[in-house]
């Protein structure tokens, strides 16, 4: 099979394109490069915190910053996209990205780091929608579900920078190089997967280019929307929460606490590896009653069973539920819309708003209700996930038919 195929621009021009194989793969290393980045990142905050010597509430609003210029340039991504396509957009995020990540590292002062953070939120957040639009229309073109291979090669990347933090950190490097060796592996990451395959290549626009309907007319966008901010919420206060909760309720250690988000966090990786079988096995639908059920199973063995083991196992459940419900929202997403790249866009920022307010709202419920009683918020919202978001998948257009692409023939390939 020929690495190239090719198309005749409206122009009448002939043009060699990348095939789906070629371009999955390219693609899966720009998820593996975002995810890096970002565990990288995360592991950098209590060494900026203490290097800025700034304090905990400091430190929210600089986080602030960074989830603002995400949600700002979440809906611009989708149009971007649209005028420039989105392997050559997404290439740009990417090389925004890798170049700001090590700047928060050198900054001189909170409003400094705040000024960094935003730009680097949204060059976070640009790339996160165009690599979650250009898998969607790759996913289109392969004819069956392949999304969670690529959100499997994120949160492995995660996996990988939070290591690599942690070497850098113990190595005795400044809080700058701790930060910019990992962009450079990043940036060659993202520079290989522009020679494989992320190169100029063909996302069909809707039939009127300059009319796009207005999308939040789109009621299966906005259904879409509603779910990925229910997946996200969960998401954000496991991330957020599950040490404090087994710190606090399950009366553990602080290594013991670090345990409960280990067993969400490496649960999730795994059964993302191999979530397109599942999701190919079940359909869509069915993944999203399954997921939803086993999520809401798991925060029933945190709520009920406050030790340190049954809790682990609630979130390692939790993890196995939730761990592939975003990507196929996000493919149903880009079914949905009028192209690939806005349907996620609009998705992807109501999920990012779920990921940044779940917390909160946990913690101004645990002030009235205790962490137990907030949890019960995340049962339901698991229960609502599986309901709704069954439902509403089940109306999107099948894999391979996506709205803005529905003369496209199915790749063939036996991966």
């Amino acid at each position: 099979m020929s690495d190239q195929s090719s198309r005749t621009t409206p122009d009448g021009v002939h043009q060699e394109t990348n095939t789906p194989l070629r371009e999955r793969i390219a693609t899966i290393g720009v998820f593996l490069a975002n995810g890096i980045g970002i565990g990288t990142w995360a592991a950098s905050i209590p060494r900026i915190k203490e290097h800025l010597a700034v304090s905990d509430t400091e430190l929210g609003f600089a986080l602030l910053a960074f989830a603002a210029g995400a949600i700002v340039a979440m809906p611009l991504a989708g149009r971007i996209a649209l005028r420039f396509g989105t392997p050559r957009s997404t290439l740009c995020a990417a090389c925004f990205f890798f170049v700001l990540l090590a700047l928060p590292g050198f900054t001189p002062s909170l409003p400094v780091l705040m000024f960094a953070l935003f730009l680097l939120g949204m060059s976070n957040g640009s790339m996160d929608v165009l690599m979650n639009g250009h898998a969607s229309y790759i996913e289109s073109r392969w004819g069956q579900q392949i999304m969670s291979s690529f959100h499997a090669a994120w949160s492995i990347g995660g996996l990988m920078g939070a290591a690599i933090g942690g070497l850098v950190a113990s190595a005795g490097l400044s809080v700058g190089a701790g930060l910019a060796l990992p962009a450079v592996l990043v940036g060659l990451i993202v520079i290989a997967s522009a020679l494989v395959g992320l190169r100029p290549g063909f996302e069909a626009p809707p039939s009127h280019h300059e009319k796009i309907p207005f999308t939040f007319r789109n009621r299966l966008l906005l259904l879409l929307g509603a779910v990925a901010f229910l997946c996200m919420v969960n998401e954000g206060a496991v991330t957020d929460w599950s040490g404090v909760y087994l710190r606090g309720i399950a009366h553990g250690t602080a290594a013991q606490a670090a345990a409960g988000y280990a067993s969400f966090a490496f649960a999730m990786a795994a059964c993302r590896l191999v979530g397109d079988l599942v999701v190919r096995r079940l359909g869509q639908q069915k993944t999203m009653w399954i997921g939803g059920g086993i999520a809401a199973f798991g925060f029933v063995l945190v709520i009920g069973f406050p030790t340190i083991l049954v809790a682990c196992i609630g979130y390692a459940l939790i993890g196995v539920g939730v761990s592939n419900l975003v990507p196929i929202v996000f493919s149903a997403a880009g079914r949905a819309g009028p192209t690939a790249s806005i349907g996620v866009s609009m998705t992807a920022t109501a999920g990012y708003a779920g990921f940044l307010v779940g917390p909160p709202i946990i913690g101004f419920l645990a002030d009235h209700l205790g962490l137990r009683g907030a949890f019960v918020l995340l049962f339901f919202a698991a229960i609502a996930v599986a309901v709704v978001g069954g439902r509403v998948v089940g109306q999107t257009p099948p894999v391979g038919r996506a709205a803005g692409d529905q003369n496209k023939q199915p790749f063939s390939s036996p991966l």
